[in-house]
């Protein structure tokens, strides 16, 4: 069946009907903010090009982006602007990427050109460009005339948005419309079109009713079915016929697999006497498609509706990008394929090829790309050598959306300790907002700020990638010690993206670990002198995050910690509870500290560093009057000891002192069971330390339960060593004594000490370090002189005289009396407070004295000398049974601060020795 049916001649009696308005006719725009017209040819980013049976206008986005755009249909001076209906049904169709750019297609045969002879076409258009002020836009007209005159018996055209047919028409049946002149502005086109061409109207009407088949048979007059939204009209020499894809009159065939949409209309063409009908039939592709991940296949039938019959033959096939014809050549470098297999034409276009353009989607948070180009597929072929069809495709592709996850690199260099991580790619249209770390949200900007360094790095094809280095000592950066050695560092990660110009955001989540053997386990080190053991810890690499054991109990203040960033030091007295006992020599003892680094969270044990020393120290002594004194120590190696249960040889000589380490004896060499025996001119006396009663150390701990029978006893034995004969000098004086002189003993050493309290409580002092010390003016210092090493609970520290210098020698001046002969100067204003010693936190209450000042400096004429000052004290050690001198003033004396002077005793001998004491620099304060 050819799509020219035929004429038929009826013979009818008919009324004229008079002629109504073309329906081209549009109306003026009003209140437009017009800017002077340019020629398009001068205006940069803005194009046209005929292609054949249309035009097409690009606008380029340095004049849009981020503007709304408008496009008007301009017929002289009337403006129409082109929304979907119009375009659809006028043979516009206009289309943008995400960028700004814009192409519109424009039919020739389009309701608004002006047509001369089918062969001339002039297009006006105007695009408006809005600006952020909705009242304020440009406004750019376009004017473009195309010669075609290649016109085909019948042309169809298949746009993004409608399709068009128009087909020859035999000559003579109506009056061609010649191309319009020009109007001037008071001209309206309803009187140009009428006055022109005065047979239009009345040829316009000709078309005397339209049958649709859909695929039913449904008719309707011209005026309905251009009420319903077709495209109709005729030119000198076609009818044209115009239909959107969605039409109520259209429907959809599957073509040998590929589905098209269809419109198929008879127009009756009727003059006095005659009829003539036209059959005009639109087929037009809405799928077809195939994709791979690198390949679009587009399959289109080889025969098709449009063909009447299969012996038609193809005599022309084009492909073409964007509306306009591609060479062959141009097809081979882009690696296109355009063919025809079996019953199908086939045309193959590689995704991703430089006519089309990649674009930026999130579908759930998940980065995607699609690929979008603009095929067209030309044809032309003839029916039995009859009459030829020109068939175009404008077919915009887009590919479903392909998900594109980025890939995250480590490069991280471990020599560097320097995290190094690579994530992409990505298309150009992403941008890298913010990265989420575990220490807050930065910016680029601020991220390169801390000093990390954020790159973006481009590649040739056009997509980009981003790096991020981050040092290993960064605090963003999260460390863990999962063993003694190894730490693990982890960098977690949260990219925060947006996608432009649509400003779609999604984020993309990492994290990268490193594992390293680089832990510096804290040491342990130390040293002793004849008092006290000096440790020093290093913290290592983990800084102070570990706790410090001294023997069984957590490390405490009181021995006078010293830290920095990198140690800590600190000085144990060998007597301190925390130290252990190890062996009990004549002179000396051995103790032992224990020190045990561990890390709290995990209870890793992380060093275990122990010290032993022989500390001097008088375990038994011997004296001329034939009094013998003996020391027990609880050791280690007998853990359950109660040193008040020992005794004697003879059970009733018990300890004269004992608490629960040590026990003291002191008693005559010819009782408690003393034993003598004689050698060549020495004579030895001889006695035990033991359990009362020869029980063994330990106690059953439930009863009935038997103990173990090798628990060991705790046995000491003392021994005192005497010359039988022996010639001493004496010397006689005749001054008399105050006192009978008591025969001279053995000899030991004891140290006073004057040190600086931080407080009344006297728990913590400053130590050698801590000088100068600074002090507000008035501000109380507290000071505490205080015997030391001593167990004799015979000895009383007493304070003879107390003063205060501007320079360190105690004998300098000016000078100012704090304590005089044992009591407080009555003539400072500023009073010494004396301040007794609590019995149960100092073991020996009669070997401590403490004292309060205010501080204050010396001036001369109302002009402060300098800002210093040094404290010096006399102590006096006194037996507590002496009563004469200053071992018995009204007014005792209290409290010692800083020196390392030791005092010599003589144990039975009633005259005192005294100390001479000062403390270290300390500053008055300049606030």
């Amino acid at each position: 069946m050819t799509w020219l049916l035929g004429i038929c001649t009826l013979w009818l009696l008919m009324v004229v009907v008079l002629a109504q308005r073309n329906f081209n006719v549009v109306s003026p725009q009003k209140n437009l903010n017009v800017v002077p017209a340019q020629n398009v040819n001068q205006r940069a980013g803005l194009k046209t090009d005929c292609l054949g049976s249309h035009m097409r206008l690009t606008v380029d986005k340095s004049l849009t982006f981020g503007n709304r755009v408008e496009f008007d249909a301009v017929n002289g001076s009337q403006i129409e602007p082109i929304n979907p209906s119009l375009a659809a049904k006028c043979g516009f169709s206009i289309d943008s990427d995400p960028w700004g750019n814009y192409k519109v297609f424009v039919s020739l045969l389009n309701c608004f050109a002006g047509n001369e002879d089918d062969i001339v076409f002039d297009v006006d258009m105007r695009v408006r460009v809005h600006g952020v002020d909705k009242a304020e836009q440009d406004v750019f007209q376009v004017e473009k005339t195309c010669n075609y005159d290649q016109w085909a018996p019948r042309e169809i055209l298949c746009d993004r948005n409608y399709m068009e047919v128009s087909v020859n028409r035999l000559p003579g049946e109506i009056t061609a419309l010649r191309r319009r002149p020009k109007m001037t502005q008071e001209q309206t086109f309803d009187d140009q079109w009428t006055d022109t061409v005065t047979e239009a109207i009345t040829s316009r009407y000709n078309i005397w009713r339209m049958v649709f088949f859909t695929p039913k048979q449904k008719a309707m007059v011209l005026e309905d079915a251009l009420k319903t939204g077709y495209g109709v009209t005729t030119t000198r020499s076609r009818l044209v016929l115009r239909s959107g894809y969605d039409m109520p009159e259209t429907y959809v065939e599957n073509v040998n697999g590929v589905p098209m949409k269809i419109i198929r209309v008879t127009t009756y063409f009727k003059k006095q006497w005659s009829v003539t009908m036209l059959d005009t039939v639109a087929a037009c592709p809405t799928g077809g498609l195939s994709f791979t991940d690198e390949m679009i296949t587009w399959f289109f039938p080889r025969f098709n509706p449009l063909m009447g019959s299969p012996q038609n033959t193809i005599l022309e096939m084009f492909m073409g990008i964007d509306g306009k014809r591609i060479d062959s050549a141009q097809m081979t470098a882009r690696g296109y394929i355009l063919t025809i297999i079996d019953n199908q034409i086939v045309m193959k276009i590689p995704i991703g090829g430089p006519d089309g353009y990649y674009k930026s989607h999130v579908v759930r948070n998940q980065y995607h790309i699609r690929y979008t180009i603009e095929a067209m597929l030309e044809l032309l072929w003839s029916e039995g050598g009859m009459d030829a069809t020109r068939y175009r495709v404008l077919f915009p592709i887009k590919t479903p959306l392909m998900p594109r996850p980025p890939q995250f690199v480590d490069l991280t260099d471990v020599d560097q300790r320097m995290f190094d991580v690579f994530l992409g790619p990505f298309l150009y249209d992403v941008e890298l907002v913010n990265i989420t770390f575990s220490g807050g949200v930065l910016t680029v900007a601020e991220a390169n700020l801390r000093g990390f360094n954020i790159q973006e790095q481009r590649f040739q094809n056009g997509s980009k990638a981003f790096r991020l280095q981050v040092p290993f000592s960064d605090l963003f950066v999260v460390k863990t010690q999962v063993d003694l050695l190894v730490t693990v560092y982890t960098l977690p990660l949260i990219y925060g993206f947006m996608i432009l110009p649509e400003y779609t955001p999604f984020s993309y989540t990492a994290s990268v670990d490193v594992s390293l053997r680089d832990v510096i386990l804290p040491a342990v080190g130390g040293s002793c002198d004849d008092e006290k053991f000096h440790i020093t810890v290093s913290f290592g690499s983990l800084g102070k995050t570990f706790n410090i054991m001294l023997g069984t109990r957590d490390l405490s203040a009181e021995y006078g910690l010293n830290e920095n960033a990198t140690h800590i030091s600190l000085a144990v007295p060998f007597l301190a509870a925390d130290v252990a006992f190890e062996l009990m020599y004549p002179s000396s003892l051995r103790a032992r500290l224990d020190v045990l680094l561990w890390e709290p969270i995990n209870t890793w044990t992380l060093t275990d560093f122990s010290l032993a020393c022989n500390f001097p120290m008088t375990m038994t002594e011997c004296f001329s009057n034939g009094s013998m004194s003996a020391l027990a120590v609880k050791v280690e190696s007998v853990p359950q000891l109660v040193p008040r249960q020992l005794t004697l040889r003879d059970p009733s000589c018990r300890p004269k002192f004992s608490n629960d380490r040590f026990a003291y004896f002191s008693f005559d060499a010819n009782s408690c069971g003393t034993t003598r025996t004689f050698y060549d001119g020495v004579m030895m006396y001889e006695n035990e330390i033991t359990l009362g009663n020869g029980l063994p150390v330990y106690q059953p701990i439930k009863k009935g339960v038997p103990t173990s029978p090798s628990d060991p006893e705790y046995r000491v034995t003392m021994s005192c060593f005497y010359t039988l004969n022996d010639t001493q000098t004496i010397a006689f004086f005749t001054k008399p004594r105050e006192s009978e002189p008591l025969p001279e003993t053995g000899f030991g050493e004891l140290q006073v000490v004057l040190r600086l309290a931080w407080d009344d409580s006297y728990n913590n002092y400053y130590v050698e370090e801590d000088y100068p010390v600074v002090q507000y003016l008035r501000s109380p210092l507290f000071f505490e002189v205080v015997l030391l090493q001593s167990t004799d609970s015979q000895i009383e520290l007493v304070l003879e005289n107390c003063w205060a210098t501007l320079k360190q020698d105690r004998n300098s001046v000016p000078r100012w009396d704090l304590i005089v002969d044992g009591c407080v100067n009555l003539g400072d204003r500023y009073e010494t407070v004396f301040h007794p010693v609590n019995p149960k936190a100092v073991l020996y209450p009669s070997h401590v004295k403490r004292f309060e000042i205010k501080m204050f400096t010396f001036v001369q004429n109302e002009v402060m000398l300098q800002d210093q000052i040094f404290v010096h004290c006399d102590a006096v050690l006194c037996d507590i049974n002496q009563n004469d001198g200053i071992c018995k003033r009204l007014c005792p004396s209290p409290i010692p601060l800083k020196t390392g002077k030791k005092v010599r005793r003589d144990a039975n001998n009633a005259q005192f020795r005294r100390a001479k004491l000062s403390s270290g620099k300390i500053l008055l304060s300049s606030s």
